[in-house]
């Protein structure tokens, strides 16, 4: 009796110990706008610029129904926020400022592989108080990745903006395994005459903008025209999460 009396009350201290789920949530980081705006829209009181850019966003249409925040700590303390969600770098004075203030700050990770996505996706999950949303979204997920076909053997390179090429533990990485490909990058900058000289059987790259650009010029080079090409929208590798897994979907088809 007296055992159970005092696993109860501990159980109750717990309890009281974990602090309310959010009812207004600022978001400064387009990942963790991303998470909150998929998890729990109603919470989310303000998000970051970029969550409007269609280049970089999967959640435009529910980010132009919120407004957008600079990240500036009396602009933010102007919505009164419950909770601030942040990434690991940038706007870190900002942070400082309103956790001085008091303001609840959780800086959410850049997930580089699967089983991260759906680590950070239960922990955003957690933080917003709707465990069951969250592992909806990784179902949703599982599904497309179980969905993807055994490996193919061709040998693929995912080549980025300004030459630069996907490695070993990249995001970009994690989603051409997932596909069933065999990622023939690694990391770097290693330019043309390495493309020419090691073809790939297939050159993945970010879908580029429709105006000339020095970061994607390589891209349309001459000497990879005659290599089978795909793309990938921009927004689905930008940040992890379960949207990633469309990224999957798309080069296994």
């Amino acid at each position: 009796m007296i055992r159970a009396a005092i696993l109860a009350l501990a159980a109750v201290a717990l309890l009281a110990a974990r602090p309310a789920a959010a009812q207004r949530v600022v978001s400064l980081n387009l990942c963790a706008d991303e998470f909150l705006l998929l998890l729990a829209p109603e919470q989310a009181v303000a998000v970051s610029l970029l969550a409007t850019d269609p280049s970089l966003s999967v959640v435009v249409a529910a980010a132009g129904r919120v407004p957008a925040v600079r990240p500036d700590a009396e602009a933010v303390l102007r919505h009164r926020p419950d909770l601030v969600l942040a990434g690991p770098y940038g706007a870190q004075t900002t942070l400082a400022l309103l956790e001085r203030r008091g303001v609840r700050v959780e800086r959410l990770g850049l997930p580089q592989d699967f089983a991260a996505i759906r680590a950070e996706t239960r922990r955003a999950a957690a933080l917003l108080g709707v465990p069951a949303r969250g592992e909806a979204l990784l179902a949703g997920m599982q599904a497309r990745l179980d969905a993807v076909a055994g490996p193919r053997g061709e040998r693929v390179v995912f080549l980025e903006a300004r030459g630069y090429v996907a490695g070993p533990g990249s995001l970009a990485d994690a989603v051409l395994r997932a596909a069933g490909f065999a990622d023939g990058g690694a990391g770097g900058r290693p330019g043309l005459e390495w493309l020419a000289a090691h073809r790939p059987d297939l050159l993945v790259t970010a879908a580029a903008p429709s105006f000339p650009s020095m970061a994607t010029d390589l891209l349309r080079h001459p000497a990879l025209a005659g290599i089978p090409r795909r793309e990938v929208a921009p927004a689905l590798l930008v940040c992890g999460g379960p949207w990633t897994a469309r990224a999957v979907t798309a080069l296994a088809q």
